[in-house]
């Protein structure tokens, strides 16, 4: 079953999240807070949104995205920032309902189109998008400001 998260959901998107980033590698970067999250997905300003994917009475997977904008298209687009289901519960559909989801709001929404992005080496998601009928787009390259270069950029003249 997927349905959109509450308030009581942060500290299992927290867990997911983290979980999501010892898949990927990547768990030294991990470094938010719940309380803050919670304000983030929940607060008088809303940054993002989250679906859950549930087993039973058991949270599995999650799929937490934002808009944007296409000057091109002329219409908001949908991103998702992060997907991810369980290794035990994976090859159930519990990622595919979820795109399902996500694919009926951003129609539902008049988005032009959804995007995310997906770590070269991560081969299964990989054909798993494909197969779904989605497209690399490898002409181009994500650029990212964080921390100390963020910091100077934002103090510059």
């Amino acid at each position: 079953m997927i349905r959109p998260a509450t308030l009581d959901d942060v500290p299992a998107i927290g867990a997911l999240i983290r979980a999501l980033a010892d898949y990927e590698k990547l768990a030294h970067q991990v470094v938010f807070d719940e309380r803050r999250l919670g304000e983030h997905l929940f607060g008088p300003t809303r940054f993002a949104e989250v679906l859950m994917a549930e087993e039973g009475a058991e949270i599995v997977g999650f799929a937490l995205f934002f808009h944007n904008y296409s000057t091109f298209l002329g219409r908001p687009g949908m991103y998702l920032e992060d997907l991810f289901v369980k290794p035990e519960h994976r090859g159930k559909g519990h990622g595919k309902a979820l795109l399902v989801e996500l694919a009926r709001l951003a129609v539902e929404r008049g988005c032009g189109r959804l995007e995310w992005s997906v770590l070269n080496w991560n081969e299964p998601a990989i054909r798993f998008y494909q197969a779904l009928g989605a497209e690399a787009m490898d002409e181009w390259t994500v650029y990212r400001l964080t921390g100390a270069a963020l910091q100077k950029l934002a103090e510059s003249k």
